[in-house]
């Protein structure tokens, strides 16, 4: 009898962590953060929405994505570290906020690296972007890959931007990042670092004249509420990344792992097509929500007023990495 119930017993408890380990297996949820809106055209929450299609697909019943938008979880300087600690599993990040965690990605943020979306595919896709996403796993935080935001332009309430003097004294806000403040002083513009969430309501009130951010974000997040002037300067190109905590992946089985990558990387070519087709469309909306918009017809003026920048940035990026990158960059001219 005591055998019988020693063999029940032993049973049960077998049964019981089957069943705990089956619960596990099939309630893998992620939590995904991001700083903008959850719009249809706003590139974060593209991307976002496009992992959690991809791996809910591929892992049905098994792997769910919580999405958590508009700094729910906090700023993205929060959500990063967060994610180093383990304490947050995924985001859409910024390469600007990435850069203060690592600093070699800081190359993608230099002023006039790209002049096409596709040359900036080529060199993300190649040696460079797999040297920066090695760098940036040695901190805590996997590269799921460089989704896009678009190229940067510059937004303001004083006049259109045009030539490289027509910057001069406007109170730009920027990211808490050197390169982009380094940037704007190099234009003789008054750069203000500010966090996001502050930026709305500064330039509401006139505590800052614009901001530089891709044409995308501005439509998504209503900035042509309280801006007046949008300048086509592509100044640089806007990658943000879709991470995910090493903590997280390395503690989910191999299955997982396996499939949050091809998710992710399905996510990021999905974003791409996305944004490029919604390009027209957003500059279109803009005009009808009473934005005026201008090209700028002499880029090259603006890139010999900025190209000290290079230097000021080449240790802390890595002299080698960035003449890698400029010369995938000169071999696609």
């Amino acid at each position: 009898m005591k055998r019988t119930l020693s063999s029940l017993a032993a049973a049960t408890t077998i049964a019981i962590a089957a069943l705990s380990g089956a619960a596990q297996a099939q309630n893998i949820e992620l939590k995904l953060a991001w700083l903008s809106a959850d719009s249809p055209n706003d590139p974060y929450a593209v991307t976002a929405h496009a992992f959690k299609d991809a791996i809910e697909a591929a892992m049905p019943g098994k792997v769910s994505v919580a999405l958590f938008p508009n700094r729910q979880l906090g700023d993205e300087k929060d959500v990063l570290e967060n994610m180093q600690f383990g304490t947050i599993d995924m985001g859409v990040i910024t390469n600007a906020v990435v850069a203060t965690v690592e600093p070699s990605y800081q190359l993608l943020d230099l002023p006039f690296l790209f002049s096409s979306a596709e040359q900036a595919h080529k060199v993300l896709n190649g040696p460079v972007g797999e040297k920066l996403a090695a760098n940036l796993e040695k901190r805590g935080v996997v590269s799921l890959g460089a989704a896009e935001g678009g190229f940067r332009n510059m937004i303001n309430n004083d006049h259109p931007i045009e030539k490289p003097s027509d910057v001069e004294g406007v109170k730009f806000r920027t990211m808490q990042n050197p390169v982009f403040i380094d940037m704007f002083n190099s234009l003789g513009g008054s750069p203000v670092p500010m966090a996001w969430g502050e930026v709305y309501t500064a330039v509401q009130q006139g505590t800052i004249d614009g901001l530089e951010i891709p044409l995308s974000v501005v439509q998504a997040n209503k900035f042509p509420e309280v801006v007046k002037y949008a300048s086509m300067t592509r100044h640089t190109y806007s990658a943000v990344h879709l991470l995910i905590s090493k903590k997280t992946l390395d503690g989910l089985p191999a299955d997982v792992q396996a499939a949050i990558r091809e998710a992710g990387h399905t996510a990021v070519l999905e974003e791409r097509k996305t944004v490029e087709a919604n390009e027209s469309v957003v500059r279109e909306k803009l005009v009808a929500e009473g934005m005026q918009i201008n090209d700028v017809p002499d880029l090259a003026a603006f890139r010999e007023k900025v190209k000290g920048v290079y230097g000021q940035f080449a240790n802390s990026i890595g002299p080698d990495l960035l003449k890698e990158a400029e010369d995938a960059v000169a071999q696609d001219n």
